[in-house]
């Protein structure tokens, strides 16, 4: 530790540079964090709210479950009657476009329930959902948009009126505002006109909705009614975009992750390059190669650690200052993750640069000769 804090204030200029660099590199860490995880939400907060275990789809139905499954109502009438299944109810997704009385365009993912069933929101302001009534529940999304409790939403192409009557807490999905309607709603726009709509198509839904105890056997229960079951997780990759945009920011936090452990990892060579002298000169009174990398692992970590923090701090504060048109959202998980594996990362490219220098000859490091 002695030739570590003695390196650290003889060349302040220098580590204050690199300890910049690291710094800038923790912000971006931070707030591409903060992108991926708003992302995320935007994406399935919607999905991820919904008091269910499981849904199943229709069986043989691939890629984008939500927009191709239909499941008819004996079976989500069979799946309630499945030992395990602590509740079931029919649910109803699609995406669509509606335009209120004031002329506002807003696009919304109509989410339909049954009212009074386990998967109805409570309203945070205004009334809940009943049978019979076209009333809605809207998400914030929505609201941002200027659409208002009281407010009617006509759909696109079918006419359906939807009278605003509530609203719901932070909900998307697929990037648009949820929209809570009843199922009947929701199969009169997604059937077609009112009046117009075949009597079967109240007898559809995308899917079934849900609660499974733990350890209960879906195999036999999707053989017999012709169903596809997975977890309401395993749901969120036929979000749209979902898997694209995850496997993308995913590649862009590894690349930084690469590229902060090879800067790291560059500067700590050339500094002791620089430091051969002293070092071999260590090695010849007596220091051991242990030493000399506990010594440098030491400097390392008191740089990357001091910037590391110092830059998760500032990038938690430029998060702060996102306004809510770009989806950001900061957990303190992904974040203290991310600065761990830039610490670790960056620790480990410079001690791999430094293992290499404190290998050389102590006399041929002083200019002696063999």
């Amino acid at each position: 530790m002695f030739l570590a804090l003695r390196d650290l204030r003889f060349a302040r200029g220098r580590f204050l540079l690199m300890g910049s660099v690291v710094a800038l590199i923790a912000v971006l860490s931070v707030l591409l964090s903060g992108m991926s995880s708003g992302l995320v939400s935007d994406g399935i907060s919607g999905l991820r709210a919904l008091p269910a275990t499981h849904f199943a789809f229709e069986s043989g139905v691939t890629g984008d479950l939500f927009s191709r499954s239909v499941v008819q109502r004996p079976t989500w009438e069979g799946w309630a009657k499945v030992s395990g299944v602590t509740a079931s109810t029919p649910y109803g997704n699609l995406l669509a476009h509606a335009t209120s009385q004031r002329g506002d365009e807003v696009d919304l993912a109509l989410f339909g329930v049954v009212p009074g069933s386990f998967l109805a929101p409570q309203p945070t302001q205004g009334s809940a959902l009943s049978a019979g009534s076209n009333g809605v529940l809207i998400s914030p999304k929505l609201r941002d948009a200027g659409i208002r409790v009281g407010d009617t939403l006509t759909v696109d192409r079918v006419g359906t009126k939807l009278q605003v009557v509530g609203t719901v807490g932070g909900a998307s999905f697929g990037h648009v505002g949820v929209v809570f309607a009843p199922l009947t709603v929701w199969q009169e726009v997604h059937y077609g006109l009112p009046g117009t709509v075949p009597a079967t198509a109240y007898d559809q839904a995308t899917a079934v909705a849900l609660r499974l105890a733990p350890g209960t056997d879906t195999v036999a229960a999707d053989q017999q009614l012709g169903t596809h079951t997975i977890t309401v997780v395993t749901s969120y990759a036929a979000s749209p975009g979902f898997t694209a945009e995850t496997a993308t920011m995913t590649l862009i936090r590894l690349f930084l992750y690469l590229i902060s452990a090879l800067v790291v990892g560059a500067f700590f060579t050339v500094w002791t390059v620089q430091r051969r002298q002293e070092i071999a000169l260590v090695k010849a009174l007596g220091g051991s190669r242990r030493y000399l990398l506990r010594d440098a692992a030491a400097q390392v970590l008191a740089v990357l650690v001091g910037a590391t923090v110092v830059g998760a701090l500032v990038g938690v504060g430029l998060g702060a200052l996102i306004g809510r048109g770009v989806p950001f959202s900061l957990e303190a998980g992904s974040v203290l993750a991310s600065c761990l594996l830039l610490v670790v990362l960056g620790l480990v490219g410079a001690l791999g640069a430094v293992r290499r220098v404190t290998a050389v000859d102590p006399l041929i490091a002083l200019g002696g000769n063999r």
